[in-house]
């Protein structure tokens, strides 16, 4: 796949922005680190050229920022989607949560993005630069001068390492190629939990989900998390916005919003990227996807605008309830 550049992405933001067709910028700007890259609208040339980044640090899935970000802006919003995000992209507008007409989208190929925890893994901490160089990262530190190279391998996100798509599945015009579906191993990981015993399936959720803080970063970025008003936000829930106090309402939190995003999550593994204590979110609702796929017949949320989810498509030869139990039983 074609790897697009930095001046490729930000003449084509320019020119965009310059002939009238779109009035504003989603991209991303360099935050406080080197590594550290911030979700940003552009409202001028000069800010583009400037300040606009684009690196292996881009991870950002901006299809969310879409539905308060429009309200905002006259004319149309530009926005830059990897072939990831454009499944989101058409799970939002299924779920009628933007304007399509407010939106430009232009989709750029990825090769992947990097996980930082990765980097500092290797490299330690105190990165003043981490560079793309060949076929990885060349990372330097202010305790060592001499940069250490890294190959991509080792530092990917794994929703990178285990993509589902490298195909656009929306946009107005494209900057490179528009990709294929690929082969991915991405419920291997699912499959390993599933040979557990329950006591041990158990014990692995509850050592992960015991580091949860509830700083609901996973919640907050999830593209499939858009209610205007969180149940968890609630006074009358008895968990409102707090780090939890015993181990029910560690599962509670995470075990609720994987059935809220059933059929609706699209596997872009934004709640594991974001979250600061490294749990596996996206296992759980893969498991889901996983289990729908054997259930209903393959189903990728997102494919295809206006899409029914399984789950919310009623259809008289379902499973019953009683059928799936069987079946786990059986397997």
């Amino acid at each position: 796949m074609q790897k697009i550049t930095r001046d490729q992405i930000v003449s084509k933001a320019v020119s965009l922005l310059q002939d009238g067709t779109v009035s504003a910028v989603l991209g991303w700007r360099q935050g406080e680190f080197c590594y550290d890259v911030t979700p940003s609208v552009f409202n001028t040339a000069e800010d583009i050229e400037a300040n606009f980044v684009w690196n292996d640090f881009c991870g950002a899935n901006f299809s969310k920022y879409l539905v308060s970000k429009t309200k905002n802006i006259d004319g149309k919003l530009l926005v830059f989607l990897k072939p990831c995000d454009t499944y989101s992209f058409n799970q939002l507008l299924t779920e009628h949560r933007f304007n399509r007409e407010s939106v430009y989208v232009v989709g750029i190929p990825c090769e992947g993005m990097v996980d930082i925890s990765k980097v500092k893994a290797v490299s330690g901490e105190g990165i003043v630069c981490a560079e793309s160089k060949g076929a990885g990262l060349s990372v330097t530190t202010i305790y060592d001068e001499n940069p250490k190279e890294i190959p991509y391998a080792e530092v990917l996100s794994e929703r990178c390492l285990n993509c589902k798509s490298k195909k656009h599945v929306a946009y107005d015009e494209l900057l490179g190629d528009e990709g294929e579906v690929i082969d991915s191993a991405r419920f291997d990981e699912v499959e390993k939990l599933e040979s557990m015993t329950s006591e041990e399936r158990f014990a692995f959720w509850q050592g992960e989900l015991s580091r949860c803080i509830r700083c609901n970063a996973c919640r907050d970025v999830c593209p499939a998390c858009t209610c205007e008003k969180c149940v968890f936000d609630n006074p009358n829930s008895g968990a409102e916005s707090k780090a939890p106090t015993n181990s029910f309402e560690e599962q509670m939190f995470h075990v609720i919003r994987a059935f809220h995003v059933a059929g609706r999550c699209t596997d872009c593994g934004e709640c594991s990227r974001v979250c600061p204590q490294n749990i596996p979110l996206h296992l759980l609702n893969r498991k889901f996807i996983k289990d729908i796929n054997s259930f209903y017949g393959d189903y990728q949320a997102g494919a295809e605008v206006g899409m029914r989810a399984p789950l919310v498509d009623y259809d008289l030869g379902d499973l019953e309830a009683c059928d799936v139990f069987e079946r786990r039983d059986s397997e």
